[in-house]
């Protein structure tokens, strides 16, 4: 494994850079632990660094070969991902500013279940053109085609895992009680807001 040491630390570095930066992710993650509290964020943290093994199975299995080689194939791909951002941004825009004497919005909102924040986490990590094209560079040009399968599998596990530490990371600060009574003094305009920049993401992607 040691021979192979440069090549992780590039991939390692490469991978920071990449899941520190602004997108869908960060996104919704935000949305979560605002929304729904610390316990559903970290659920949806988890899915985001479970979408990470669709993306290396295949790059392992040669598919991101063909993805690479067939714009139409990609396109696809990139309207799916588009139409599911900006569906949860729509629903996001829907919020309604809670009527006078009632609740605020944290309060009414209806907890959502662990199994739901999984999925919405993997789907948006999955579902991720800018995450496709990182892998493609990744497994086409920064990996060595010699390197054998079990190390391009080890360096797999190592980004799912530290894109889950990196975004639970985020969730436990994004949750603090602090931070959500914050967005919470415009519940109904933070979601607006996050709907905007769903759907920002969502033209972003498309485009």
């Amino acid at each position: 494994m040691l021979e192979y040491l440069d090549e992780f630390i590039i991939i390692a570095l490469a991978h920071f850079f990449a899941v520190a930066s602004p997108g869908p992710d960060f996104a919704i993650v935000l949305k979560q632990s605002v929304q729904q509290g610390r316990k559903n964020a970290l659920f949806t943290s988890a899915g985001v660094g479970l979408g990470i093994f669709v993306h290396v199975s295949y790059c392992l299995l040669g598919v991101a070969l063909v993805l690479s080689q067939s714009p139409e194939l990609f396109n696809v791909f990139k309207y799916l991902a588009g139409a599911y951002l900006a569906y949860m941004g729509i629903q996001a825009l829907r919020s309604a500013k809670p009527a006078q004497g009632q609740k605020d919005a944290h309060e009414q909102r209806v907890s959502e279940s662990n199994w739901k924040a999984l999925q919405r986490g993997f789907l948006v990590n999955a579902l991720n053109p800018k995450a496709t094209l990182f892998f493609l560079s990744l497994f086409t040009l920064m990996i060595d085609p010699e390197t054998p399968q079990q190390v391009q599998i080890f360096y797999g596990v190592y980004m799912a895992l530290a894109t889950w530490i990196w975004f639970s990371i985020l969730s436990v600060i994004l949750s603090r009680t602090s931070v959500r009574h914050f967005f919470h003094r415009a519940g109904h305009w933070f979601d607006r807001g996050i709907g905007v920049i769903l759907i920002l993401l969502a033209l972003r992607v498309v485009v």
